[in-house]
């Protein structure tokens, strides 16, 4: 089998992608559970993981780190909800959510998903014109 290298980007936005539809699920659970009391927030790390495998080889180029991490099958770049400051809450019934930061959030996750879904558009347009 011939490894071209071609869809390591993509394969990135898309995990990229499926992160961002996970994080839009966690923030529209703190939304509708953001009057119940002892709730914790919960969100979604998935910039944290990339940027470890990224920064786990120095000196290397984008292109080459990529590369790399599309090899290790990318198993290690799934996004899990984590609950975020289990000890936390401003509120005096335990809950953690603030509902105007989660539209706010909600709103980024949201711009940040349709932008990763027209860069993929975008490279299999370039690849097909490519192939053409």
């Amino acid at each position: 089998m011939i490894s071209s290298g071609i869809y390591d980007y993509i394969d990135i936005m898309g995990k990229a992608a499926d992160a961002a539809w996970l994080r839009e699920t966690a923030i529209s659970q703190n939304i509708s559970n953001g009057d119940t009391p002892g709730y914790k927030r919960q969100d979604v790390n998935f910039e944290g993981l990339l940027q470890r495998e990224l920064g786990k080889m120095k000196y290397v180029s984008l292109d080459e780190k990529v590369s790399d991490i599309n090899k290790g099958h990318m198993d290690h770049l799934d996004a899990e909800i984590y609950t975020d400051i289990e000890n936390y809450s401003y509120r005096l019934d335990g809950n953690s959510v603030d509902p105007e930061q989660e539209y706010a959030e909600l709103a980024s996750t949201r711009i940040q998903y349709n932008a990763l879904i027209d860069s993929m558009t975008k490279e299999f347009q370039r690849i097909k014109s490519v192939i053409k």
